[in-house]
């Protein structure tokens, strides 16, 4: 099996839950204790192996990329200045990707936008990872589906068992279990009724995709909400027996709102000793 090197991040949504800052600043961008959110997931794909990077945006999100470029007259500056510990961080995030951007000038859902990348993913195999979805794992949570793909090929999606009562916010999956986390996936539903969600694994975030899932795309209709869903072009390949499932080890946050947001801050917040200590004093000033 060929080595996955390319991952495409969608990051062409309005991010209205965090309005009216999303007005002028990217959701994607926003800070997660000290970096943006999108650098987990950029980081978490570095650590996998993966190596070229193709961010799908709208109109106001130039923003994303001009984050992990290069910025000579800023770092002139903090150079000027003395400023070396930020002049090192800068460089940091501006060589940490191979980064290029392709727009989706109309925003009918994740299978459209993966279908926009088509062009710069080519006819291999390439890694789907969701902006709001960010996952602390001892190891990286698309290597854990890269490491499915090499021994099964086809689509591997990230499972996660969710409440009954939530089925209805996710692509559901139903399958053979093979072991305690890998399922071989039959069939896929786009967030279904709860009473009719045919499992509780819901699909969250990560995803290694074949190159025929762009034929797929192309001939498949608007589904839930009028958008072009992933879900139902997957549905197509576990139905010809090459869709898996892996229930990945780590926890996930979904930082796609406000709340979500907060308690991941909450949980990075306390991998940093050197501000562990004081946020817990502030959470308990205030009531923690």
């Amino acid at each position: 099996m060929a080595k996955i090197r390319k991952a495409v991040l969608p990051v062409a949504g309005m991010g209205t839950r965090f309005l009216p800052v999303t007005k002028s600043v990217p959701k994607e961008l926003l800070p997660l204790v000290d970096r943006p959110c999108l650098e987990y997931i950029v980081a978490e794909a570095l650590d996998a192996g993966l190596e070229e990077f193709i961010f799908v945006t709208s109109r106001g999100k130039d923003a994303i990329t001009d984050y992990f470029d290069r910025n000579p007259t800023l770092e002139a500056s903090l150079e000027a200045t003395g400023k070396l510990d930020y002049l090192k961080e800068v460089r940091r995030v501006g060589s940490m990707a191979q980064v290029v951007s392709v727009r989706q000038k109309e925003t009918l859902g994740l299978g459209h936008a993966v279908l926009c990348a088509a062009p710069a993913t080519g006819k291999e195999a390439f890694a789907v990872l969701l902006g709001d979805d960010i996952v602390d794992s001892e190891k990286p949570a698309i290597g854990q589906l890269m490491d499915v793909h090499s021994e099964k090929g086809g689509c591997v999606v990230a499972l996660m068992d969710v409440p009954r009562e939530q089925t209805h916010r996710y692509g559901i999956c139903d399958g053979t279990m093979h072991g305690d986390r890998l399922m071989h996936v039959s069939a896929m539903v786009e967030k279904p009724d709860p009473a009719e969600a045919p499992s509780t694994y819901s699909i969250v975030g990560r995803y290694i995709l074949p190159p025929e899932i762009h034929t797929i795309l192309r001939s498949t209709p608007r589904g839930s909400g009028g958008e072009i869903q992933l879900t139902d072009a997957l549905a197509v390949l576990a139905g010809q027996g090459k869709a898996w499932g892996y229930e990945f080890e780590g926890l996930r946050f979904d930082t796609g709102n406000v709340l979500g947001l907060f308690e991941a801050t909450l949980h990075f917040i306390q991998k940093r000793p050197e501000l562990a200590g004081k946020a817990r004093e502030l959470i308990q000033r205030y009531g923690g």
